[in-house]
């Protein structure tokens, strides 16, 4: 399997920039359709497991999921990982801990299976 992760920070907050509808949103909200969105232009269930596209296309995911989310602008932090596995019977065992504010702090995972490959998403947004 591969798997990639990015992180960065929006910098260009403002105070005169936020969407204040935004920031009353939950953080699973706020970026479950453009995570899901960013997911599906990279791949779709036609797409077939091949060892060498699977660089590619994680990059593609979480550079696609990272420019939607520094476009809304929001006073955060994000982390974004993406993990692509053959579907082959294989397990996969993964945990995350994160010590944070749970008020303005959160995650979102969004998990795609076809039928030779799986796909799994996060992001983790951290107010600033």
């Amino acid at each position: 399997f591969f798997s990639v992760n990015y992180c960065t920070m929006s910098d260009q907050v403002n105070a005169d920039n936020i969407d204040m509808a935004q920031v009353s949103m939950s953080f699973e909200e706020e970026v479950s359709a453009l995570v899901q969105e960013a997911v599906k232009d990279v791949i779709s269930p036609t797409s077939a497991y091949n060892h060498t596209k699977v660089g590619l296309w994680v990059n593609m995911i979480c550079e696609g999921i990272m420019k939607k989310l520094m476009e809304l602008k929001m006073p955060r932090k994000y982390i974004v990982n993406c993990t692509v596995l053959q579907r082959n019977g294989a397990g996969l065992h993964t945990a995350t801990s994160c010590h944070w504010d749970t008020e303005g702090d959160g995650c979102y995972t969004h998990k795609v299976e076809f039928k030779t490959l799986i796909c799994i998403a996060t992001v983790y947004g951290l107010q600033l």
